[in-house]
């Protein structure tokens, strides 16, 4: 039971329950333009309160260890977007679909499951903090300009409005900036009350998710994913994270890592964040669009929970019977 509830993630279980909430009562007429203009807030909010987390100690330690990071940052925005593209050939899923997947693989990494599973695997915890907070500050431009390169060249720049760049700068880049230029007069008040400040992320997450998967909804989602659709979609996400997974361990390998840090480039550079992936989303891409790019996105992140949590556990209890890093 405790391994099957560490698998679970309490959290895709809320996403679960507000797509089905999104799915049954659906928001309409003046409740969209309300719950909108709430997840707008939302977003500002979230991108705030990241700045105000990121210290500036963490910006120049990142320096220290560059070759550690550069390799994750091209795992993350170079290996990924390129598998990202391979997949715009599978026609047996919807355009819609195989945006989805593609602005899947243009994120940036995760923070806090990366720096937990480095921790359970014994590796370098403080490098896996420097490598997920840049991978995540650079992100917040680099994601948007691989999606108008990338998702321009696969045909999907439709989706994307003249707009996408001045929502980016108000929304994303400007609070950020703002944060951490607080973060001396707030930056305490953040650290005191993490909990908060989670409850924040998560809820402004979920109110994204309910507004595009309404407006989805609205639009007949449901009536054009089929089963099929959703298992192959699944069989490709768990393809492509096997591939990342292996392709760090071989990178790890050739570049001479040390144990600790060849845990970090695995866990940081194969993992995709659902935190920054839904408020970009929202930034860029029409409402009707937003739920059917997110799909792939809510599916990856709870395989890449299953799949790392089962390896870190693998990894720790290989770090009782020697030095090397085992595989897989």
């Amino acid at each position: 039971m405790n391994r099957l509830r560490d698998l679970l993630d309490p959290f895709l279980l809320l996403l679960i329950c507000t797509v089905a909430l999104a799915s049954v009562l659906p928001a309409r007429g003046e409740g969209a333009r309300i719950a909108g203009a709430a997840a707008d807030a939302g977003i500002v909010l979230l991108f705030f309160l990241h700045g105000a987390k990121l210290s500036r100690e963490a910006i120049w330690n990142g320096a220290r260890a560059w070759k550690l990071h550069l390799a994750a940052l091209t795992t993350t925005f170079a290996i990924f977007p390129l598998i990202g593209l391979a997949t715009q050939q599978v026609t047996a899923i919807s355009p819609a679909m195989r945006a989805g997947l593609l602005f899947l693989t243009l994120l940036p990494s995760t923070v806090q499951s990366s720096i937990a599973f480095t921790a359970i695997a014994r590796g370098n915890v403080a490098a896996a903090v420097v490598s997920a907070s840049f991978s995540n500050l650079l992100g917040i431009v680099l994601t948007p300009l691989l999606v108008a390169l990338l998702m321009e060249r696969s045909g999907t720049a439709s989706l994307i409005s003249l707009s996408s760049i001045e929502n980016i700068v108000l929304q994303l880049l400007l609070p950020f900036i703002v944060g951490h230029m607080a973060r001396p007069l707030i930056g305490g008040f953040v650290a005191r009350h993490r909990t908060l400040v989670g409850r924040v992320d998560r809820g402004s997450i979920l109110l994204v998710v309910y507004t595009a998967f309404s407006a989805a909804v609205v639009e007949g989602l449901w009536h054009k994913v089929s089963r099929g659709e959703l298992l192959l979609l699944a069989l490709l996400c768990i393809a492509m994270l096997g591939a990342v997974l292996l392709f760090t361990l071989i990178l790890g390998r050739l570049m001479g890592l040390a144990r600790e840090d060849a845990i970090v480039l695995q866990f940081c550079g194969s993992k995709k964040s659902l935190a920054s992936g839904v408020p970009i989303a929202g930034v860029l891409f029409p409402a009707s669009a937003v739920g059917p790019i997110l799909l792939p996105v809510m599916l990856f992140h709870q395989i890449q929970l299953m799949a790392c949590a089962v390896l870190a556990r693998h990894y720790g209890a290989a770090a009782e019977t020697g030095p090397r890093l085992a595989a897989g």
